[in-house]
């Protein structure tokens, strides 16, 4: 059984070989890529790096994970670490912050608007305050 590299796992990262890590075992995505049901951009944004986190936290099939031994080429170097932070996951944690400044900002947005509206409606269906 061949055993990948970092940085064979590194240098294998375009729409032409793309390799991604999921529970220490590596995979050649490539033919995939135009089928996933997520788009091309989920599994381009993984290239070359450790999808386990992002694969399990979007709860892949069974169907999906019966696809995985056609594309399984090796297992990972032992002793490798891969320190390099998911691309989907850093997308995800933007996503996140910006809902969460955007819920902050509703937040006083919506009731303020309101309360200006019930007191501009008091004010010009009883012709004052």
């Amino acid at each position: 059984m061949p055993v990948i590299t970092l940085e064979q796992l590194r240098a294998n990262k375009t729409r032409d070989s793309l390799y991604v890590l999921l529970h220490k075992k590596v995979y050649n995505v490539t033919k995939f890529i135009d089928e996933h049901p997520g788009g091309d951009e989920v599994i381009l944004a993984e290239a070359g790096q450790d999808v386990t986190e992002a694969f399990e936290d979007v709860g892949h099939s069974d169907e999906a994970r019966a696809l995985l031994p056609g594309m399984f080429i090796g297992d990972f170097e032992e002793g490798s670490e891969l320190k390099i932070k998911s691309g989907a996951a850093e997308a995800q944690a933007k996503r996140v912050a910006g809902a969460v400044e955007q819920g902050s900002n509703l937040m006083y947005f919506i009731p303020l608007t309101l309360l200006g509206g019930y007191f501009a409606w008091r004010f010009y269906s009883s012709g004052g305050l």
